[in-house]
């Protein structure tokens, strides 16, 4: 049975009273997901298994945004406190499970990815425009966790996952989709965090590069043109006159 979750200290008890710790490793929804062995109703039942607060480990490039709206429901309905730690990456569909935390924790090296929904499609123009509002509910349903989480007008989360932006730490912090930097442990609360924060725009860095490609393919200015038809002609005279 193969499964992108793993739980440690998953039922806590009065004889074990310690901490439930989730960890969310790997591609969100492997082809397990839907599979016969593991369903979302297993992993229901293995996070009401215990009760108590839980902590959630998120190390995730994404995957698919079903299974990931079915794990942020089943963390939102979850009667305990909900703290959220990327320790690593937390892009795409486990950006919409990290929503999901009471808490939001980032490490000050792990990154955030946000940016449209994706599918592959085959048939005619009716089955291509059927993909298209597909793909448009299920990018207004991505922004109702982000909208919850960090009070974003729906209009700038939808830029931001037009231009597939990836934030640092500080920068998700800035934003809201993070409540705080994890510190080392026993550092002082005290010591302020870098002010450096890093904003990636996909759309951004592929415009720069299409205005540098224009200006190197520009067409030359009038005047240059004129220069050339005169060097033209006197090239001609002097042959004229050599004649």
């Amino acid at each position: 049975m193969k499964k992108f979750w793993k739980w440690k200290n998953q039922a806590q008890t009065e004889t074990m009273p310690e901490a439930r710790t989730l960890f969310l490793n790997g591609t969100i929804a492997e082809e397990s997901w839907f599979d016969d062995d593991v369903t979302p109703q297993l992993f229901k039942d293995e996070l009401n298994a215990g009760s108590g607060d839980i902590t959630v480990w998120i190390n995730s490039p994404g995957g698919d945004c079903v299974a990931a709206a079915q794990i942020y429901n089943m963390l939102m309905d979850y009667k305990g406190n909900v703290t959220v730690k990327i320790d690593g990456i937390a892009a795409s569909a486990a950006s919409v499970i990290a929503m999901a935390g009471t808490k939001v924790l980032m490490s000050p090296v792990s990154m955030m990815m946000i940016h449209n929904p994706m599918t592959v499609a085959f048939g005619d123009s009716a089955e291509m425009q059927k993909a298209i509002e597909m793909l448009a509910s299920v990018k207004d349903s991505i922004i109702n966790a982000y909208e919850i989480k960090t009070g974003l007008s729906r209009t700038k989360l939808s830029h931001l996952m037009d231009a597939e932006t990836w934030m640092d730490a500080n920068k998700a912090v800035e934003l809201g989709f993070a409540d705080e930097i994890m510190q080392r442990v026993g550092s002082s609360e005290d010591m302020e965090p870098p002010a450096v924060s890093m904003l990636y725009s996909k759309a951004n860095v592929v415009n720069s590069l299409m205005d540098k490609v224009a200006a190197k393919c520009a067409i030359k200015s009038e005047p240059t043109r004129k220069t050339k038809a005169d060097d033209l002609m006197a090239r001609l005279n002097l042959i004229k006159n050599w004649r």
